[in-house]
């Protein structure tokens, strides 16, 4: 079971890291336009440009990494206790990105409607499900 769950985190995580390489090397898929891009995908008020490529460039990286520690998370035999560890911190992360996206200030800082509706129904979503997806892996290996 936790390989299956370890499965669907990292063909999402995959799937991200995908868009933020792309978008680290000048790409605006899925949309034409930077503006529009950039007010869909990350929402601050008035943005007109997507953030520096350096930036998307290590969200890849770190998305990577959350989906191969998914992986081995789901492997009950590698890394031991410090393995099972590492799953904590990742857990943390998504969930407070998923619960900050429901918080009237992240709403605040985020107007951009075609980023307010994403966030609502995919973005804050997928972290949460993401969290609780380590959470469960973690507590998989303990038991």
């Amino acid at each position: 079971m936790s390989m299956l769950i370890a499965a669907f985190m990292f063909v999402a995580l995959l799937a991200v890291c995908f868009a933020h390489l792309l978008w680290s090397i000048g790409r605006t898929w899925p949309i034409r336009e930077e503006k529009l891009l950039a007010q869909t995908v990350v929402g601050t008020r008035n943005i007109q440009r997507m953030p520096p490529k350096l930036a998307s460039f290590g969200v890849a990286v770190f998305t990577l990494i959350s989906g191969v520690t998914a992986l081995a998370l789901a492997d009950h035999d590698s890394g031991g206790m410090g393995m099972t560890l590492l799953g904590v911190p990742f857990a943390a992360i998504f969930l407070a990105r998923g619960i900050a996206g429901y918080t009237a200030w992240f709403q605040a800082k985020t107007p951009e409607p075609n980023f307010r509706l994403n966030d609502r129904r995919v973005y804050s979503p997928l972290c949460l499900a993401l969290g609780a997806g380590f959470l469960v892996l973690v507590v998989m290996r303990l038991v």
